[in-house]
């Protein structure tokens, strides 16, 4: 092998493990839950999944480990698609069927809970991905018992707030819905349907209307007072995450199912149903990466960013391919150098 060749082959043999090695190290994230009200693997997922405080915490973990906590914000079905209400079982909502997140459909009246009141109320989404889509929120009914499995006909027949591209704001999606009147205990129900993707999310927030927050009125459970987790709790526990950063990798087979790719879809626009929602949306775009291929932050302006879900891909095969060619072009300098200067004796 000549030596030009040899320098091909070595800059060739270097790039190639590295662009593999950029991409098998894409960072963990997800794409979000309900914090006001606060989530059941929100809640749990606050209060430290390798040590629970309450007793229902401690049970999801037993139920199914910690890495459902851990993955708090990637409770989904990949090609939901509108069909939430088919595909999910009864008993099996607030897990979406994902067997990883099977503690959170544990029957119980002592899930930390939120304060809820009837009227106006402004919901909070943390969204550590943004997409388009439509929320739906749903709540019991006045016969709902939470010592039994939860089955889609202890839901109101019709969501009482319903949005489409809500305002994202310091990385939540913020909108307002009006509550309607309850007592006791019960369960908000949100289905985050993405418009750019037939891909959902689910969640259940246990709330308890009257009374104290946690103290589960008209039960005679007690309950503690439900906590969202912090940017820190969010940070900290990012590194031990297993949903991929995209959001479309291979997710395990046992515990859960396969996330599919989006095309981008153009914007449906706000569309306010039984609730009043804050009109907005033009912030509102499919995980929109940076320069360099870094994520954005939820809260910056994601219209001046660019870019799309592909950005840090594209740019990491570019890098590769560039590279590649800069050694191959190397080598062929070198070999007309060698040439030309036998050519010139």
């Amino acid at each position: 092998m000549t030596a030009a060749r040899k320098v091909a082959a070595i800059a060739t043999a270097g790039v190639a493990p590295l662009a593999l090695t950029v991409f098998a190290a894409a960072p963990a994230a997800a794409h979000g839950s309900m914090t006001d009200p606060v989530s059941r693997v929100s809640a749990c997922f606050q209060e430290g999944p390798e040590a629970p405080k309450s007793a229902a915490c401690k049970a999801l973990v037993a139920a199914g480990g910690t890495q459902a906590l851990y993955d708090w914000n990637g409770v989904n079905i990949a090609n939901a698609a509108g069909k939430s209400k088919e595909i999910i079982p009864d008993g099996k909502l607030c897990s979406a069927g994902n067997d990883k997140y099977k503690g959170l459909d544990l029957p119980r009246a002592d899930w930390p809970s939120s304060r809820l009141t009837a009227g106006t109320h402004t919901f909070k989404y943390r969204a550590t991905a943004p997409h388009r889509g439509s929320f739906e929120l749903y709540v019991t009914k006045d016969s709902y018992d939470p010592k039994k499995p939860l089955k889609w006909s202890d839901l109101e027949a019709r969501p009482f707030a319903k949005v489409t591209d809500p305002k994202l704001v310091n990385g939540s999606y913020v909108f307002q819905g009006k509550v309607p009147a309850k007592s006791g205990r019960h369960l908000v129900y949100s289905i985050w349907q993405r418009s750019d993707s037939p891909e959902a999310f689910y969640t259940c927030s246990d709330v308890v209307f009257g009374g104290k927050s946690g103290g589960g009125s008209g039960t005679g459970a007690a309950a503690p007072v439900a906590s969202a987790p912090s940017e820190k709790d969010i940070a900290d526990g990012a590194d031990k995450s297993s949903v991929e950063h995209r959001g479309h990798g291979d997710s395990d087979a046992k515990t859960g199912p396969k996330v599919t790719e989006a095309e981008p879809a153009e914007d449906a626009g706000n569309s306010g149903d039984d609730a009043a929602a804050e009109p907005g949306g033009s912030g509102n775009q499919p995980e929109v990466k940076g320069a360099a291929g870094k994520p954005v932050a939820a809260d910056e302006n994601l219209a001046e960013t660019g870019g799309d879900s592909t950005t840090p891909y594209l740019a990491i095969g570019g890098a590769a391919v560039l590279a590649v060619g800069a050694a191959t072009m190397f080598a062929t300098t070198r070999r007309r150098a060698a040439t030309g200067g036998r050519h010139s004796r």
